[in-house]
Parts: C-alpha cells; sequence; structure tokens
C-alpha cells in the first residue's frame, strides 16, 4: 500500500504541478460554462419539466468533454515512460505491475474528477438564483455525478490500455480517441438498425452510454448501468497489465 500511494503521489504531482494540466481544467471550465449558457439561452427564461442536470448531458458540450479528456489525461501514462528512458527503472523497482497500473490509472480518475468540479459550481449558482428548486436536487446532482465518474473511470482504463500498447503519445492518444469513439456510436445502433426484436433492442439500450447517462441525470441509478461501466474498466486495466507483464516474454 505504501509503495501505491507513493506512486500515486508521483502521479497527481505531473498533473497538478504541471500547466499542462490547469490548461485542461480551465478548458472545461469553459465549456460547461458555455454550455449552461446555451442551454439557458435556448430556453429563454421558460419553465422545463425536466432536471437541469438532464438538459445538460444532452448537450454536445458534454460529450465533447467526456471524448477529448480522456486521451489527452493519458497519452502520457505509459508512452512517456517508455520514450523517455524510464519505464524499465520504473518497473524494475521494488512495486508490482498491477501497484504501477493502479497508481497511474487512479491519478488520472481523479485528476479527471477534479476536472468537473467546475461544473458542480456552475449548477449550485444556477440553482442558487432559479426559482425552480425542484430542477437541482441532491439526488439528479448524485446520479449525474455517478455517471460522470462510471464513464471517466472506463475511460481512463482504455487510455491506459492505449498508453501501454506504444511509446508514442500520439499513438497513445489517437488509439484512446478511436476506442472511446467506439463505444460512443454504440449509442446509435438501436435508432440506425430500426430493431423490433425487444431483447437486441434491450441489448443496446444496455451499450447506450444515452440511455444511462438520461438515467443517472435524472438521479436513477440503473445497476446494468454499473455492471457496464465497471466491467469494461476491469477488462481495459486487466489487459493493460497483461500489456505491462509481456515484457518480460520478450
Amino acid at each position: 500500500m505504501r509503495a501505491y500511494l507513493t506512486l500515486l503521489r508521483r502521479e497527481l504531482a505531473v498533473y497538478f504541478l504541471n500547466l499542462i494540466g490547469y490548461v485542461i481544467i480551465a478548458t472545461t471550465a469553459f465549456l460547461t460554462g458555455l454550455s449552461l449558457a446555451v442551454m439557458l439561452i435556448k430556453l429563454e427564461g421558460l419553465s422545463t419539466p425536466l432536471p437541469v442536470t438532464q438538459l445538460f448531458y444532452a448537450t454536445p458540450f458534454f460529450w465533447l468533454i467526456v471524448l477529448l479528456s480522456a486521451p489527452i489525461i493519458t497519452m502520457r501514462l505509459f508512452a512517456q515512460e517508455k520514450s523517455s528512458g524510464t519505464f524499465e527503472t520504473l518497473m524494475t523497482a521494488p512495486v508490482s505491475d498491477l501497484q504501477v497500473l493502479l497508481a497511474k490509472f487512479s491519478a488520472a480518475w481523479i485528476f479527471y474528477l477534479t476536472m468537473w468540479l467546475p461544473l458542480l459550481a456552475s449548477l449550485l449558482i444556477l440553482n442558487r438564483y432559479t426559482s425552480e428548486t425542484a430542477a437541482l436536487n441532491g439526488g439528479t446532482l448524485g446520479g449525474m455525478f455517478l455517471g460522470i465518474s462510471l464513464i471517466g473511470a472506463a475511460f481512463m482504463a482504455l487510455g491506459c490500455l492505449s498508453s501501454a500498447l506504444t511509446r508514442s503519445q500520439i499513438i497513445s492518444g489517437m488509439t484512446c480517441l478511436a476506442g472511446g469513439l467506439s463505444l460512443f456510436l454504440l449509442s446509435f445502433l438501436n435508432e440506425k438498425l430500426s430493431l423490433d426484436n425487444g431483447f437486441w433492442v434491450s441489448v443496446f439500450n444496455c451499450l447506450s452510454m444515452f440511455e444511462h447517462m438520461n438515467d443517472f441525470a435524472r438521479g436513477i441509478v440503473d445497476t446494468r448501468a454499473l455492471v457496464f461501466y465497471l466491467s469494461i474498466t476491469v477488462i481495459f486495466l486487466f489487459l493493460a497489465l497483461r500489456v505491462l507483464e509481456s515484457r518480460r516474454w520478450k
């Protein structure tokens, strides 16, 4: 545990003691603020039966942040270590491959969650000055951030795998972006295929990020969504661990 915490502090320092980390946070704050402003302009002062969180996740800015943040945050995790020549030194230290992987994944995920804190501040300010207090309550707010956390965990795990596969940060970022887009596009299969079979409709609904976030943004926690994201996260981390261990076979 001590080795894991030491590695975690090392990885977090890379994010929070580096200018690029604050640029990412500032960009996210700008896009979330812009998204809320566009949403309010479209409402034109009219009331809506939907909670604010449900309106926000449906904006393109939300998915843009999710899809682009993962490659940017994770592309350096292992690729930079390999290109700089510190990878072998790190992997031969008295720490296990699993500890190294979990430390890098945890640091990326913590930074990802920190990146969304400006959204929380914006929503609380909006709730302070709106007459509809039911538009944003603890249940919907907690549900939305649970959804953001689960999606982030899956995408950070994908980024760990992408970075472990190469020594090029650009290739790592592009691989993560392609994988993230592939997962995202599964949300459209149900509509494009026009399925009538109830079984396949249920299957593709379980794979749809739109459906999952729609529930989370309303404060509904579906165990199928929890299993889906946790399974993807574990699978990607397992594959990344096998990639790290494969160096021993060469």
